[in-house]
């Protein structure tokens, strides 16, 4: 669905990302600012995944969210849900195959390319992350300290996406650095991308209607004139 930063953008700073807010402060937070984790990437120790049939018969370390796990299914994989102390155990000793994260925050700080030497860079999904304070703290504060917690909550999260986005975002420093450490990096075509996308497709379907089939329409529409 987000295929580029220029989309998420998009979409956050939109009908969508507004209607999130509201739903969110419906439950008791006050949103405060967008940052985020990064597009999630696959890395394995068996072979390159340039098409869904790589990925037959893997295992597969994903977080608990079924629609990871039923993304993965749907391609073949075999998903394994662990937390990561687990995770990176398992890789070391192969009785797990491989793992999806994002690069910066993830793959490079944890050297994965000692175990994992394929990664393939798919963009297949993207961690949004919101900076909130609990509605009760919110109306106890100032209007005058309403406005620095938010300013510097702005701040402090344009930081934090721009190091998630180092080195992916105009440039390809990221990429090359996991070249230099010897995996064989894959990325995909847009024809190679839409094998991908049609076997997902039914979980696509499934979770339209789980999010919200406007929220979702709202955003696809975004995502079209931004491309």
């Amino acid at each position: 669905m987000l295929s580029s930063y220029k989309s998420l953008d998009a979409v956050e700073k939109g009908g969508p990302g507004q209607q999130l807010w509201k739903l969110i402060e419906a439950k008791g937070v006050i949103p405060l600012a967008w940052g985020e984790n990064g597009f999630r990437e696959i890395t394995n120790s068996k072979r390159p995944v340039r098409k869904p049939e790589d990925l037959e018969g893997l295992k597969v370390r994903v977080v608990g969210s079924p629609i990871f796990i039923d993304t993965f299914r749907a391609l073949g994989a075999n998903p394994v849900n662990m937390n990561w102390g687990e995770a990176q155990t398992a890789f070391q000793t192969g009785t797990v195959d491989g793992q999806e994260n994002p690069v910066v925050s993830v793959i490079q700080p944890f050297k994965l390319w000692t175990v994992h030497k394929n990664i393939t860079l798919w963009h297949y999904a993207i961690d949004p992350l919101i900076l909130g304070v609990s509605k009760i703290t919110w109306d106890s504060l100032s209007p005058a300290d309403r406005e620095i917690v938010k300013k510097t909550a702005v701040e402090v999260m344009a930081a934090q996406k721009a190091g998630a986005r180092a080195g992916l975002d105009g440039s390809l420093e990221a990429v090359e650095a996991l070249k230099k450490n010897g995996m064989e990096v894959v990325t995909l075509s847009p024809a190679e991308l839409a094998a991908f996308k049609a076997k997902t497709k039914p979980v696509y379907d499934k979770w339209v209607n789980e999010v919200g089939a406007d929220l979702v329409k709202s955003a696809e529409r975004i995502i079209a004139e931004t491309k």
